[in-house]
């Protein structure tokens, strides 16, 4: 697909997203919104992992830096009167410095290491997030977190539609612009060397590709769009706190990737839509089967974690390239079909 047909489906698709929430009840806003918050996160760890080859288990931690960078800088400017854009604007924008500024960090030693190693670093940065909103209590105040003055819904709104409606607007908004940047990023001369990178560092660097360079700029926007996601989760919850991004959210999300199809932005697109879509689904089918509470607290969260490793198992057994391969082998195969067979030519 070129890139303007790539460009008019993309304005088409957003156009189409924004119409929805017209129609869409509140809860079901409130689902768009979340998926386009995981969908920031997603979509930085697949350029990450499938494209530039680095495994990151830590990304629910990248998030909730930018969860809590948000969270301060937005009460900063409620105490001090400021309202509207700004409100909204500035600790979105704060979320993204603090988050790349943590990945920067972290990417710095991340060159250095490799596979299970970078994989294990990166998994003590999550695991060590409630020990350290612990520790500092009187920052991030423990377990509990932070309340957050957000930016409430706009007045020409009331009436229209409520604060979810609103909050999907801007989650959108911020998943529109994330996807935009790293597209261009792994479509351009930047996207070619962290392939590069990724098959082979060797010959890579002998291409003349400085792989230290590559990989920690990589980890710094990948953990940058992490921290929008953060940044929009903290938005709609109004709230940051250690319990949202821990590590079984940090392993969602790259089941999620897997799932949709690594190393692609339509494959975290899939993988954002099923992390929300298949919880609410096994609740629904759950609550229909009239169990008791015992049992139905049980399987609460428990069946929707199984449940997620189970097709991640059965899709890497069966289609390793996730959701987004199956539905590109499928295209392929009608195009195929679709081809007139060459004639053969009378001797």
């Amino acid at each position: 697909m070129s890139s303007r047909t790539t460009l008019i489906v993309g304005l088409v698709g957003l156009v189409a997203v924004i119409g929805l929430t017209f129609v869409l009840d509140p809860y079901r806003n409130y689902q768009l919104a979340t998926i386009a918050a995981y969908l920031c996160v997603v979509a930085g760890l697949t350029m990450l992992t499938g494209v530039n080859g680095q495994l990151s288990l830590g990304h629910a931690a990248l998030a909730a830096c930018g969860a809590y960078c948000y969270a301060f800088t937005a009460n900063g400017l409620a105490e001090q009167e400021v309202t509207g854009p700004v409100l909204l604007i500035l600790p979105i924008l704060a979320a993204v410095v603090g988050a790349a500024v943590l990945g920067l960090v972290v990417g710095l030693a991340a060159a250095r290491l490799h596979g299970p190693y970078l994989a294990g670093v990166t998994l003590a940065l999550v695991i060590a997030l409630p020990a350290i909103t612990s520790r500092f209590s009187d920052v991030f105040n423990g377990d509990q977190g932070l309340y957050i003055s957000v930016e409430r819904r706009p007045e020409f709104l009331a009436g229209r539609g409520g604060t979810e409606m609103f909050q999907a607007w801007v989650a959108i908004a911020c998943a529109a612009l994330v996807v935009i940047l790293l597209r261009n990023l792994m479509k351009g001369n930047f996207g070619r060397q962290m392939r590069a990178v990724r098959d082979n560092e060797v010959a890579a660097a002998i291409a003349g590709v400085n792989v230290a360079r590559t990989k920690v700029i990589a980890f710094t926007v990948s953990s940058a769009a992490a921290g929008v996601g953060g940044a929009v989760l903290a938005f709609m919850t109004q709230s940051a706190n250690p319990g949202a991004f821990s590590l079984v959210f940090s392993l969602f999300l790259l089941m999620a990737a897997v799932i949709g199809g690594i190393g692609t932005l339509y494959g975290a697109l899939w993988g954002s839509i099923l992390l929300v879509v298949l919880p609410d689904a096994i609740g629904s089918l759950t609550k229909s089967l009239s169990l008791s509470p015992e049992v139905a607290q049980r399987l609460d969260g428990n069946l929707a974690v199984g449940l997620f490793g189970a097709i991640m198992v059965l899709v890497v057994i069966v289609a390793p390239l996730g959701i987004q391969g199956l539905l590109r082998k499928g295209r392929l195969k009608m195009q195929s079909r679709g081809t007139p067979q060459s004639v053969p030519v009378p001797k």
